[in-house]
């Protein structure tokens, strides 16, 4: 026998699932009864290529037995089993999650009393609400050895060899004395029926009266997707939620649906109240299960949706497709492609019925998966339309955030253009030397602060056949007048000797320098030369360990402001008076200050403005 230490943030794992996670202690068996249920899933699919895996033992079910007499519950399959080493990974580790920022998103669900569990991959655990020790022996499929790994959930467990007539998995939970109900027969039924009922194989309750094992099926084990739609209760649909993703949370929206003709195959998918933790990530797997013909041969099949819309949840069942199926296969296959195509326009359809006429649920959609669901505006041309439609903005004159199409609706008469501006947060965007001008015509803005909003903004273009600019460019023009693009230029003339004076003392930090007509209270900003990425998104990828060269940026004066006037003047008397290089760096630094840039040269910046600070105390 050898003892092992837990993987030191399980025991952290275990305290969560037992005090906070979970204040219903009976989806222990969901979760084990799961985790069964995807033993035979993997024995099954791997029987396709390896059939002599299946010799002796063809039948999969799944079997409970209760033992009053001992206090234990017997959680069993004859699925693919474990090896030792397998045993030692799987139950002494998480699920390559150990990290520190993996436990503290466990514990912040935790801390919202969500029940996430089965979204981190610690199912298993669950074992530990209603036992203080759980042994587990298992054989895996194609071996002669068995294995029994064991513990009190404490700080160790051991691995030791055992005896196992056949493959597969036995879970031995050894029930505390509070929870000896779970060994009761109609307790054991009742937790089948509603939460396991639709689980594909057979569940058996095992029991012993006068010396005799009674056997008793207790759940239908039918394919709850291909029956019809009207035959399906709400709570029959979110329980194979359930079993599917593990989440304990109801989902926020489904659609269920057939597709006949030349490819013919039914689609079941949820949209869920909670992100994923690794949502974010666009190498994650896309959570969709690949069914041919009823039989699982793929658990995350990346096939069926497009990354933006990852944040689905749900399964494909298909006529036609072969069952030993292969990833590579899929990369080349027209089935694959219509099903993709035809999974996607149902849920983007299902999207769009919640934003037209649930709109609280489509609001709280937005806010966890608008980010994710706006990346397809950058990578999927066929789709970027209607995905348009769908997204939501903060703006200028609203808290919540709206659609394009209302934005388009209240737009100025004289308004050319969607005008947007990209940046870490409302409040720091709410503030920008960007939006004076616009504001002082009554322009709404829309304030971007996701890190893929200049991308899919640049990507869509135009919407409503108004264009989208972005108000930091350089090259933004606002509507004006004859007279008011007139006295610009004379603006420009009079302003000469500051802006080529501005030009040589900022050669190297600035591509031009010149007169704004953006800026009406700040004295001067610094804009985005053409191709040049926002300093907010410059900023996140140089935190991801990119070397990301500072874009070219124009600095603009505002001709209105008393200090750029006094500039101007100082210039036009004496362009070399020593003044003025120092108080246009500074000008500089105060607009990369303002626009969310780190400073070139911070001891400089507060020399120039202690020195600024004495001039005007007269010290």
């Amino acid at each position: 026998m050898t003892e092992h230490s837990f993987q030191a943030e399980v025991g952290r794992v275990l305290s969560l699932v037992i005090n906070s996670l979970y204040s219903n202690k009976e989806i222990f068996l969901r979760e084990l009864v799961s985790n069964a249920s995807d033993a035979l899933d993997k024995l099954r699919f791997r029987a396709i290529t390896e059939p002599a895996l299946m010799e002796g033992d063809p039948d999969l079910a799944i079997v409970l037995r209760p033992d009053p007499d001992r206090g234990v519950l017997v959680i069993e399959d004859n699925g693919v089993g474990m090896s030792e080493a397998e045993l030692t990974e799987n139950l002494g580790t998480v699920a390559r999650s150990g990290s520190q920022a993996f436990l503290a998103k466990l514990e912040d669900a935790a801390k919202k009393d969500v029940s996430l569990i089965g979204q981190f991959g610690v199912g298993f655990y669950s074992g530990y609400l209603v036992a203080d020790r759980v042994d587990v022996v298992s054989r895996a499929a194609g071996s002669d050895a068995a294995f029994r790994w064991s513990s009190s959930g404490k700080e160790t467990f051991t691995v030791e060899p055992a005896e196992r007539a056949t493959r597969g998995t036995s879970i031995e939970l050894h029930l505390k004395e509070d929870q000896k109900t779970f060994l009761d027969a109609w307790t054991l039924r009742d937790l089948v029926r509603r939460y396991s009922d639709y689980i594909a194989y057979p569940i058996e309750l095992r029991t012993t009266k006068d010396g005799e094992e009674q056997r008793d099926r207790v759940n239908k084990a039918a394919a709850l997707w291909q029956q019809p739609k009207t035959e399906i209760k709400d709570d029959q649909y979110d329980e194979l939620y359930r079993h599917l993703t593990h989440d304990f949370e109801a989902p926020l929206a489904r659609t269920h649906f057939r597709v006949e003709g030349n490819v013919e195959f039914v689609g079941l998918m949820w949209i869920p109240k909670e992100a994923p933790f690794d949502v974010d990530d666009p190498r994650r797997s896309r959570g969709v299960r690949l069914f041919v013909k009823r039989v699982l041969v793929m658990d995350d099949c990346d096939a069926v949706l497009p990354q933006w819309l990852r944040f689905a949840r749900g399964l494909v069942d298909a006529d036609d497709l072969p069952l030993n199926v292969s990833r590579e296969i899929l990369q080349d296959s027209t089935t694959l492609r219509t099903i993709k195509k035809q999974t996607t326009k149902k849920i983007v359809e299902l999207l769009e019925e919640i934003a037209e006429g649930r709109k609280d649920d489509y609001e709280k959609l937005w806010s966890t998966f608008g980010r994710i669901l706006k990346e397809g505006l950058v990578v999927d041309g066929e789709w970027k339309d209607r995905v348009a439609k769908l997204t939501r903005w903060p703006s200028t004159h609203e808290d919540a955030p709206i659609s394009l199409e209302a934005y388009v609706a209240r737009m100025k008469e004289e308004q050319e253009a969607i005008y947007y501006v990209t940046g870490e947060s409302r409040e720091a965007l709410l503030g920008s030397p960007y939006l004076e001008a616009l504001r002082a015509r009554g322009y709404e803005v829309l304030l971007m602060t996701d890190a893929v909003d200049t991308w899919a903004a640049e990507s869509l273009a135009e919407f409503g056949g108004k264009k989208l600019v972005n108000a930091m460019r350089a090259d933004v023009k606002l509507p004006a007048t004859e007279e008011e693009t007139k006295k610009a230029e004379e603006t420009s003339k009079d302003f000469a000797a500051l802006t080529a004076t501005a030009k040589t003392a900022l050669e190297g930090k600035v591509r031009e320098v010149r007169t704004s007509s953006r800026l009406v209270d700040s004295p001067a900003c610094l804009v985005l030369a053409q191709g040049a990425m926002p300093a907010h998104l410059e900023k996140v990828l140089k935190q991801s360990g990119k070397e990301v060269p500072r874009g070219k940026r124009d600095l603009e004066l505002n001709p209105s402001h008393p200090a750029v006037k006094r500039l101007a003047a100082i210039a036009a008397e004496n362009p070399s008076d020593p003044r003025l290089a120092d108080l246009l760096v500074l000008l500089y630094e105060q607009s990369l200050v303002a626009e969310g840039s780190p400073l070139d040269d911070p001891n400089g910046f507060a020399k120039r403005l202690t020195s600024l600070l004495c001039q005007a105390v007269g010290t």
